[in-house]
Parts: structure tokens; sequence; C-alpha cells
């Protein structure tokens, strides 16, 4: 039976949390993209699977699409009266149009910017040779070592203490709920899921507001201080509420998804070993790796943040009406064809020596989305990625899968539970 006869008249959301999606989405997108490309779900949300579709509502975000405004949460979050994880969503600037948009977006990027993300290279390159040398000792005797445990959720937990200036552990703990707390922000996340994450988001919420009054009395040079800092050319500044949402949103941002992308990233080193020469090469050949890891394997497979029609849209012949909430299928669009020469074929030559995110063709990876909500944490999950890949490749040459990797069962994020490898004989 092929997946046509299994899917047609289902709901795509429904379909994307069945164990054969989890397993492997991509048929089902592809057929969606040529049979559904507008998808209506069962719950009236829109979905947009294909290239040209998702890359123009990213872009028209602000125009044709617009965030909920406060009056509106409950109409497109029934659960948010009573959510804490859908409200501190709802503060986050992915929420948010402009002029508050562009307001909250300056006030990020004067602390948050390209050269100051940069200058963690030497901190991320120590993070990711220590996380290694501790690997080593258990892989140099023939044993199994979960690498997604031990190096890819380590390195961004690692990495975010160091950004955020926090204890080790309290980054660790804080991590520890960061799961439940993306799962519950799924559209169809279960009253339980939620719960999860409304548990999970306040020790977060608690423990940033804390945070914020002691790098208010006790500045340091850490991404946190800067934002609760006045700067002397710039009287406006970030209140609590907003610095909570905004440091709630680059955690769980930037947090899961970076190790989901590491674990990928290492599992087509293991399958295509014939590309591997691309990480012993100059930094441009890393970079197209990194790249294609994001195109293929996307780790956020659809958008979390409604976009609301400002006037009916007509897309492939079906006509959105105004004020539906669209989400995009980004992991589809990424394997489109359209945009994609042989889609689901791994090849960095397509993203080598172009600029970040575009093909030799000039198409977009939409794995950091686009236009105005364009993700501002992509520059620090593209090194994280550049400054492991080689080491890992350099430094266990015959790394092998010890058995097959075990993933979460999510609908909305391709993540893994487990990634045991070991040292080919």
């Amino acid at each position: 039976m092929d997946v046509q006869e299994t899917t047609a008249g289902r709901d795509a959301f429904a379909e994307l949390a069945s164990p054969a999606c989890v397993h492997d989405p991509y048929p089902f997108m592809r057929w969606l993209r040529e049979h559904d490309p507008v998808h209506r779900a069962a719950s009236g949300l829109f979905l947009l699977s294909r290239h040209v579709d998702i890359y123009w509502a990213l872009k028209a975000t602000g125009d044709a699409f617009r965030g909920p405004a406060p009056g509106e949460l409950a109409r497109y979050f029934p659960r948010a009266a009573t959510s804490l994880s859908l409200n501190l969503m709802a503060s986050t600037i992915a929420m948010k149009d402009p002029p508050t948009h562009t307001r909250l977006r300056r006030l990020i990027s004067r602390d948050f910017t390209i050269r100051q993300i940069d200058n963690l290279r030497p901190s991320i390159a120590r993070i990711v040779a220590a996380r290694l040398d501790g690997m080593a000792p258990a892989l140099e005797r023939g044993e199994a070592v979960d690498l997604h445990r031990e190096f890819a959720l380590a390195l961004p937990m690692l990495v975010f203490a160091e950004l955020f200036g926090l204890p080790q552990d309290d980054m660790f703990g804080l991590a520890a709920g960061i799961g439940a707390i993306v799962e519950g922000l799924s559209p169809h996340a279960s009253d339980p899921q939620l719960a999860a994450a409304d548990a999970g988001s306040a020790r977060v919420q608690a423990y940033f507001g804390d945070l914020i009054q002691r790098k208010r009395t006790d500045p340091r040079h850490d991404i946190v201080s800067m934002l609760v800092g006045a700067h002397d050319d710039d009287a406006d500044t970030l209140s609590d509420a907003e610095l909570i949402g905004m440091l709630w949103g680059m955690l769980l941002g930037g947090f899961t998804t970076t190790a989901a992308t590491i674990d990928h990233a290492v599992l087509a080193m293991l399958a295509y070993p014939e590309q591997r020469h691309w990480l012993q090469g100059d930094a441009a050949g890393v970079k197209a790796f990194v790249e294609e890891v994001l195109r293929c394997d996307a780790p956020v497979l659809f958008s979390a943040t409604p976009r609301i029609t400002q006037r009916d849209i007509e897309l492939g012949g079906v006509v959105i009406p105004k004020n539906a909430d669209v989400r995009v299928l980004i992991a589809a669009g990424n394997r489109d064809p359209d945009a994609f020469a042989d889609p689901d074929r791994f090849d960095p030559a397509r993203f080598y020596g172009t600029n970040p995110g575009m093909s030799t063709d000039g198409k977009i990876m939409l794995s950091f989305g686009h236009g105005i909500h364009f993700c501002p944490g992509a520059q620090l999950a593209r090194i994280q990625l550049a400054e492991s890949l080689p080491r890992i490749q350099g430094r266990f040459p015959t790394l092998a899968l010890a058995e097959q990797p075990s993933r979460e069962p999510s609908a909305f994020l391709r993540t893994f539970r487990t990634l045991p490898v070991r040292l080919h004989a």
C-alpha cells in the first residue's frame, strides 16, 4: 500500500506523530507536498509544505501574516488562560509584530552580535575538546558510548552556561526540563504534556528572575549582564518580563535543536563516508557540510508559532481565509525538488562557496526561518557544529554505530534519546 492510500484524508499532524513518521517522516511529507500542499488539519490549522509557499510566508510575516494580538491569544491557544508556557511563548520576539518586534530585535541585536558570538569560538573549541577527551577512554577500550548524552546534549548546555554566565550545574538542571517544555508547545500537545511543560517553564522563569537580579547587582562579561545593563547611548531597556521571555525563548530555541543537529551530522558522517572530505579541508567545506545537514534533517519539522492571515490568501488553488492560523512544514520545504535538485541525496556541494543558508542555485535553506523572524541564534548553532564535526572526524576516524539510535516520539522535533557509537576495530 503506497503513501497516498494510507494517508489520504488524514490529519497531517496526527500522521506526523505516527511511529512510521517518527522513524522517517519524509515519504509522507513528499506525498503531502505533491497532493495536499496547502493542507487544512482537523483543528483548522493550515500547513504549507512547498518551498515556494513556505519561503513566501516567512518573508510575508508582518505583511500578509501577523502574530496573534494579546486579546486573541485564547482564540489560537484555547488553553492559554491557564498555561504559563503558552503565555511565555506569546511574550517572545517570535510572536511579536512591528513596531514591538523591531524594538525587541534592536535591543537584543546590540549585544547578541555575530562578532560577539564569534568571540565564543575559543570557548566552544575548548568545550568540544574536553567532551571528546571524556569519551575517549571508554571508546578506546572498545565500549559503546552514547554520543547523544555525552556530547550532543552536553555541548549546547555548556555553551549556554558560558553565554548566560551560569554555573554548569545550574545549566544542567535547567536543561533537564527543556524537552518537555518544547513538546508542550506543539499545537496538538495533550493536557498532561502541557502541564509538564508548565512545570518546567515555572522552574526556568523563577531561575531567570533570580538571575536577572544577580546580574543587575553583580554584572559580568556575559549576554545576560549585557541585556540587563543600561547602555549610555540608549535610554530604552528591556523589562524583567521581556528579559525572562527572551531568555526562555533563546534557551528553548537553541538547545534541543542544536543537540539534534549534532546527532544528525554525526549520522551523516557515518552514513556517507565519501563526503567526509568536506570536514578535512577549508572552512568553506565545513560550512557546506553543516548547511547540508541542516537542510536534509531540519530539527524542527514545522513552525510552533502561528502566522495569522491578514486577508484571504490563495495558494495552490486553496483559499486560506482571513484570521486563519498558518504553520509551515520546514522539513518538507527543505526537500522540495523544485528548490533543491535530487533533494533526498546528501550533497554538501550544493552549499559550497555560498553565503550561509543559500545554495549554489540561489535557494534558501529554511531551517532557521527567514524574514523578520530569522533565528537570532543561527550563528551560534553553526559555530558549534563547525567546531565539533572536524574534531570528531579527526579524533575518532573509525567511529561507527554501536546499535541503531532511538528517537523521541515527537511530531514536532526530530530529536534523539540515544546515539550509541563505538570505534570500529
